[in-house]
């Protein structure tokens, strides 16, 4: 782990540290920083921002889980024609759904394909825009849709969110330039055609998953069948239809069947001792499924209740404690594991490169966690 994700030496670009990863999570937006922080030597924010709005290097978009990850052009193809349009064309049955029970359109495909129509036509006429740009002069894009009615998962959806997330589900459409800091969660949109200089690559759809299965197993395997069906979203057909067409061998771990490339079974070299402070849902931390074997116990503390990880502090490839930042800038962390006096010294120096580093900027992790939830106060 530490030598294939780049955590126990790091790298000279963010292209590097996304393909180590297979793609940098990007749910919250200060995450891809931080992972990339964590392994790129002397990283700073505009490192990032070259790479993903001017040279373009790097693209942003629904991958794996429907899950946002930034990523190379050449796995961002991959991811695409893997995985998107299968949840796409179902998020739309679903919308479909809604508009027709819910009143709002005598023919809802009809409907969908005029209103996606509008948005293709306005990005094509002036290039990039919010989605609150597009809900001015598109006014359905303004109407909302009730769900879950009555239920406790219930609530309201925006036409524009699901509108959007489809076009950028099929290809057409991608995040450009955040509106603020490198922090903001609100982005301009693009076509994917303009925003490139070319569509994403067209690839087909089972090849696309044996790629991403064997990219997949060779910065994180040896995993397991969960944890491959798990990482992809995929049903266990499609996963066992992927490993099919690899050459894999079965390994055991710890009593468990998993899977491994069949030229990848030699030892990786050894590195030197390593500590990490990683951000919440970086791709190191979300990368299995089954995670007793480098999280112990430490789960309830360091995941929300849907499972989403909070920052997490590493030490030679296991999670031993948690870190926050509090209002005053202080990168504070706990230790929930037994470890030498040398390493919490090399974790404090760590902690104190990450607040000098964040300098003026406080954050607050979208999916928060007991333990960030209590260092913070």
């Amino acid at each position: 782990m530490g030598a294939r994700h780049h955590l126990a030496d790091t790298v000279d670009t963010v292209e590097e540290a996304a393909a180590a990863v297979v793609g940098l999570h990007a749910s919250d937006p200060a995450t891809v920083y931080l992972s990339a922080r964590a392994r790129v030597g002397g990283f700073t924010t505009s490192d990032l921002e070259r790479a993903l709005y001017d040279g373009r290097s790097l693209v942003r978009l629904w991958g794996m889980r429907q899950t946002l990850f930034v990523t190379t052009r050449r796995l961002a193809a991959i991811m695409h024609a893997a995985s998107p349009e299968a949840f796409g064309a179902a998020e739309r049955r679903r919308f479909e759904r809604l508009l027709t029970e819910q009143d709002k359109a005598p023919d809802a495909r009809a409907w969908i394909d005029h209103v996606e129509s509008k948005v293709i036509e306005e990005l094509t006429v002036h290039g990039e825009a919010t989605a609150n740009d597009l809900r001015k002069v598109i006014p359905e894009l303004g109407e909302t849709l009730t769900f879950g009615e009555g239920k406790s998962w219930g609530g309201t959806v925006g036409v524009s969110t699901r509108i959007l997330f489809m076009l950028a589900a099929q290809g057409r459409i991608v995040r450009g330039r955040p509106l603020g800091s490198w922090v903001s969660s609100q982005y301009q949109w693009a076509l994917t055609s303009r925003w490139l200089g070319a569509p994403l690559a067209d690839i087909e759809p089972a090849a696309a998953r044996a790629e991403l299965v064997r990219c997949w197993l060779r910065q994180f395997g040896p995993g397991t069948m969960t944890d491959i069906k798990w990482w992809t979203g995929w049903t266990v057909r499609d996963t066992r239809a992927a490993l099919a067409l690899l050459d894999v061998v079965e390994v055991d771990l710890d009593g468990s069947p998993g899977w491994l490339l069949a030229d990848d079974l030699d030892p990786v070299e050894p590195v030197s001792d390593w500590v990490a402070l990683l951000p919440g849902l970086d791709s190191t931390v979300m990368g299995w499924k089954e995670r007793d074997w480098y999280f112990g116990e430490h789960t309830p503390a360091l995941f929300d209740r849907n499972g989403n990880a909070g920052p997490t502090v590493w030490w030679n490839g296991r999670v031993v404690g948690g870190w926050a930042q509090r209002e005053n800038g202080e990168v504070a962390f706990r230790l929930l594991s037994d470890i030498p006096g040398e390493t919490k010294g090399a974790i404090e120096t760590e902690a104190q490169r990450l607040r000098e580093w964040l300098g003026p900027v406080r954050l607050i992790p979208r999916f928060r966690t007991p333990l960030e939830r209590e260092l913070t106060g």
